[in-house]
């Protein structure tokens, strides 16, 4: 039951960031254009992201779930999720840990419909912004500057059963401060 439910809010997340992003809007100084159809993202769940990199961040490797990975090629979005090592650290709620690579931007996610910004953050050097989604408003997104675009790191908890330590944004700016040593520029 908690892998179908995982399955269905990994679908749901990756669907609302696919259909987001694509927000223009008019009137803004954008960054220089980018062509997507050339961009190949960092691939955090076939082997870019080793299992000691994980197991050093505090996740489990092999509780890995893939929610978008194209096998080769361009790609604008490659999602996994793990669950913490020490699952009893944040109380008896299931929580996961999604890392998402994206082409992306922090300067299009400030745009995006559907999210709100709720500040900005550094995730140890690189520039980064904490938000949610408003389709899902348990979990937190602590995104961050990469040469691709960003990563983004997201808390959530898969269920309202059990008890939550922690909240959302701290959980996902740990995780993503863990990650990012790992991650390309």
């Amino acid at each position: 039951m908690a892998r179908g439910m995982l399955g269905m809010v990994s679908v749901v997340v990756a669907a609302v960031m696919l259909t987001g992003c694509a927000t223009t809007i008019s009137g803004q100084a954008k960054p220089a254009a980018r062509d997507r159809d050339k961009i190949i993202v960092f691939n955090p769940c076939r082997g870019d992201l080793t299992d000691d990199a994980l197991r050093s961040a505090g996740l489990d490797p092999a509780s890995m779930h893939i929610t978008t990975d194209a096998p080769t090629g361009v790609a604008s979005w490659r999602i996994c999720n793990w669950r913490p090592i020490d699952v009893r650290q944040h109380g008896s709620a299931k929580l996961v840990v999604g890392l998402f690579s994206t082409s992306y931007t922090l300067y299009e996610l400030r745009k995006k419909e559907g999210a709100t910004v709720l500040r900005e953050t550094k995730v140890n050097r690189r520039q980064g912004l904490v938000s949610k989604e408003l389709s899902d408003p348990q979990s937190c997104y602590v995104s961050f500057d990469a040469e691709q675009g960003m990563f983004e790191v997201n808390a959530s908890w898969l269920s309202d059963e059990g008890t939550r330590i922690g909240e959302a944004c701290e959980i996902a700016q740990h995780f993503a401060e863990a990650l990012e040593p790992h991650l390309p520029k």
